[in-house]
């Protein structure tokens, strides 16, 4: 009786715990896309961005990023772009933009609502 009963607790508990292998699988994420703009796209982008651009002065609490030099400007344009254009989603483009400037949540949010207006 007790082997039965020994072998019934074991057969239940190899129940539950399911057949692993202790090892976690492997999540491959994508990678992002940086497609160029057409002529077309640029321009409806430029269209948006400086729509964007313009709401700038009505809002007493944004600051300027500092974009002094042409790199940090063409990788802006770049990541704004591919907002825009639906190849990062706003989550990923706030964050990559605090990597690079930490203290600018708040404008990193103002340009992304901005975009989807």
């Amino acid at each position: 009786m007790r082997l039965i009963f020994l072998s019934l607790l074991a057969f239940v508990y190899l129940s539950f715990t399911g057949c692993s292998t202790n090892v976690a699988p492997q999540i491959q994420t994508p990678q992002p896309v940086n497609e160029k703009p057409t002529p077309q796209k640029e321009a409806l982008f430029n269209t948006a961005l400086a729509k964007v651009a313009s709401q700038i002065p009505h809002d007493p609490h944004y600051r300027k990023l500092e974009l002094d030099t042409q790199e940090k400007k063409s990788w802006f344009r770049d990541l704004s772009y591919r907002l825009w254009d639906r190849q990062i989603t706003r989550y990923q483009f706030i964050q990559e933009g605090l990597a690079l400037y930490p203290q600018n949540r708040y404008e990193f949010e103002f340009i992304a609502n901005g975009f989807n207006q």
